[in-house]
Parts: C-alpha cells; structure tokens; sequence
C-alpha cells in the first residue's frame, strides 16, 4: 500500500536522503503518540529493533502529570524503563512532515522482555487472540468526528479557550459549499493519510458548525486502531501548519452538538461475514445475535473506556444523535447500538457510545471482550427497540457521569476476566484520578454563577 515501508526500502530512502527522520511512537493511555525522533542513520542501526522511555508514560494523566496510586510504577520504585519495540509492519511515511517516517511500537517489561499488560496495544491484542480461539477475526472501523476554529493552538490557549470561533458559519452536514471553504486542511488531510497507508475513504461536513467527520476504510482490529489513532494525530499537525485548530474534545460548548466516534464491527471466519446468515432475521447469524447481547449487556461496565473524562458525559444529550440507551435497534440514530447493512452480507453493529477523545484499542478491546463472553454464555438477544429511545423510560440507560461508570467499571468480573485485574485496577486509578482533579477544580461557571449571587 501507499506509504507503507519495510525496512529494506527505509535504507533506499536514507541512501537518496527523501528520509531523514523517522519518528517512533507507542500509544498512552489517553490514545495519543509518545515517543522519540530519530535520525534515520541511528534508526537503522540500533532503535530498528528497540528503544526505551520511562515507565510514568502508562501512568500519567492526560497532562502528563504524575498521579500516585498506580502499581506498575511510581516514586518510590524509582520510575523506571520500557522497552519500545518497533512493529515494522506499521513504519510508514508520514507526508506532511517534511522527510519523516513513523513506526509504532509494542510495549515490553524491561526485565522479562514480556508485554506490559496495560499498554493499550496489549489491551487489544489479548482480546484479538481470544478471538483467534474461536476461530475468528473481528474487522472493524472507526468514525472520526472533531472540529475546527480559526487561529492557531498557540493562540486560542493564550486566550484562554474563551470566545472561540469555528472555522465555518453554519450547520455544515453534508454540505460542499462550506466543506469547499475548508479544503486546505481536509484535501490535505485525507491525502497526507492516503500517502501514509491509512485507507481514507472519504470527509464530510458533519451536523454542527466546524464539525467535520472523516472515515476509514475497515480493516483488522489492531489495524483500525493504529489508523484512528495516526488519523487523529495527523488531524491536529495539518490543521495546526494551515494556522487553524482542531479538537476532539467530545463537547466543547454546551449548546452545540458533541463529536463521537462511532465503531463499526463484524467478526469474520475463513474469508466470510461470521455476521450473516440470509435465512436469519435482519441477516443476522446466531453468533451476531450471541455477540450483540454481550455488548449490550455489558455496556455499563466498559463505559469507562468508551467515555474516559468528565466532558466525556456532557455529550449523552437527548435530541443531539449521541445515544443515552443501551438497546439495539435497526438503522436507528437514537439507539447506543444499531444494525446496520441489515439483511445483507455486510451487516455489522455500529456502537455509537464512543465520543470523540476515545482510545480506539482500549474501546475495541472491551467490546470484542464483552461480545466473546456473549459467545461463550450464548446470550440471547432481546428484540430490537423502535422509535425514540431518549424518551424510552423501558430501556436500560448508559452510566451519565463518570463517577457512575467508575463503580461499575471496578466491579466488572467480565473485564477482570477478560482482560486481568491488573488492567482494571490500573485504569480505574486513572479514571479515579480524572474525577478527583475535576472535583478539586473552580470552573468559570460556579464564579459566575456565585460570585455575587452567592
């Protein structure tokens, strides 16, 4: 595919000198890239097969602070390294960085040279292989939805965040008049991403003003996670360089439309949708129905890794398309669950739970982890709901705060199952932490709420 490289065609590229850094990256808790730049020539010599950076990157907060409570690493162990080993089936161009390539890294225990179990990539992979178990694979995609304002990120938090202005006038779904206004940063973007191997399908304006939505082709799990997260990277560098901004923060104004990022999923045998079955209803096969009601079930437990900061529960709003109900329906935009591609080979679940600040191997993971143990139990589906659901008193609601979500989150037996109670321990002290710097906090509206009122 375009971009992609192996390491042989590295060394051409350094001979002819079109690459001369290559920038090699893990993914932290909160789903961004951290890691080192390379002179290429160093690169080929040594870090091609590993480097090391401090252990605080898998504990720290998402301004890179230091909490205490982690067991993996802390003050009084001395904080020490990871092995960063690079997954060359992932090094790449990156076209809008002059003369850059990137690759991605698995997480390894300095001394037992395992993987670290909380790295967001080992997250994924352990539930991918307890797929591969059953004899299946799970494709999946992901939605990307975020917005842009004029000005750019230095300047917007030198003002504070306050007074800020979207890079368009008006509601812009689908709209091209406005979306052509918006061109030098999405023509770039979906290009830079083409140029990089991630398979772009298309952009589009999206239901608010300066909201946009980019999509991806589907692919294998582990592979729609590393797009999402280069994608969402990618975003913000190109809108930065056209001195513009973006976020994916999931609400940004109370009165506006949040941004998710809804995931699409289908689990795959020897080459065919393991999803369709013509003679079921919707199309939909046992092993669909089975793996739906896990997902559905046990929903409140994972919320946490679908929705993982406080603005994360500003966005599960009624009447603004982001779900506040865990029931199933067909081609519904009100449901947290919906069918679609229904009575066709592509039928999938699209879990529009999601916001837009997720981390797509810590979602992924505990949706394949929720729909194995669906498949494992046989869970039987209950039918699919209609209508408006926000209004719906009769179905089961998502946990609206985190605080909700934290307490169901540690006492999940699934996810301690499925994925180790080291995982769950460890991300819930970072949601705990989360919480608590949100609770020590004075926001501007209990100022101006109280200041003289009070």
């Amino acid at each position: 595919m375009i971009g992609l490289l192996d390491l042989n065609q590295l060394k051409t590229a350094a001979e002819e000198g079109s690459i001369d850094t290559v920038l090699v990256c893990l993914v932290d808790m909160q789903g961004r890239l951290m890691g080192k730049r390379f002179h290429i020539s160093n690169f080929l010599e040594s870090a091609w097969e590993e480097t090391h950076c401090c252990n605080y990157l898998l504990a720290t907060d998402i301004e890179m602070g230091t909490p205490d409570g982690y067991a993996s690493t802390s003050w009084e162990s001395g904080y020490g390294d990871y092995i960063m080993k690079p997954d060359l089936s992932t090094l790449r161009v990156l076209p809008w960085l002059e003369a850059t390539a990137l690759v991605l890294c698995d997480i390894l225990d300095h001394h037992t040279h395992k993987p670290v179990p909380h790295s967001p990539r080992a997250v994924l992979k352990h539930q991918i292989e307890r797929l591969q178990a059953h004899g299946l694979s799970a494709k999946m995609a992901t939605e990307l939805e975020f917005f842009l304002f004029k000005g750019s990120l230095e300047e917007l938090q030198a003002g504070q965040y306050m007074n800020l202005e979207p890079i368009s006038g008006y509601n812009e779904d689908y709209h091209i008049l406005q979306t052509t206004k918006e061109e030098p940063i999405m023509r770039r973007l979906r290009n830079g991403l083409y140029g990089a191997g991630v398979p772009v399908e298309n952009s589009k304006g999206e239901a608010e003003v300066g909201q946009e939505e980019l999509n991806i082709k589907y692919s294998d799990a582990l592979s729609c996670a590393d797009h999402h997260t280069i994608a969402k990277q990618a975003t913000k560098e190109i809108a930065w360089q056209q001195g513009h901004s973006a976020t994916f923060l999931p609400k940004w104004h109370s009165d506006r439309v949040g941004s998710a990022s809804h995931i699409h999923m289908s689990l795959w045998k020897e080459g065919e949708n393991a999803f369709f079955d013509a003679s079921g209803k919707h199309g939909m096969s046992a092993l669909m129905q089975q793996f739906m009601a896990g997902i559905i079930h046990y929903a409140p437990e994972y919320t946490v890794f679908l929705a993982p900061y406080i603005n994360s529960y500003k966005r599960f709003m009624k009447g603004t398309f982001a779900p506040t109900k865990t029931a199933w329906s067909v081609d519904n935009r009100t449901a947290g669950f919906r069918l679609c591609g229904d009575g066709t080979k592509s039928v999938r679940v699209e879990c529009r739970i999601p916001g837009s600040d997720v981390n797509p191997y810590l979602a992924q993971a505990a949706l394949l982890a929720a729909g194995i143990k669906g498949i494992e139990d046989k869970m039987p589906l209950a039918g699919a709901a209609s209508g408006d659901l926000y209004n719906d008193d009769t179905v089961p609601e998502i946990p609206n705060t985190l605080r909700a979500a934290i307490e169901w989150f540690r006492h999940s037996d699934l996810l301690k199952e499925a994925m180790g109670e080291e995982v769950v321990t460890h991300y819930t002290r970072c949601a705990e932490w989360e919480q608590q710097c949100f609770d020590s906090a004075v926001t501007q509206w209990e100022i101006a709420r109280g200041f003289e009122r009070a």
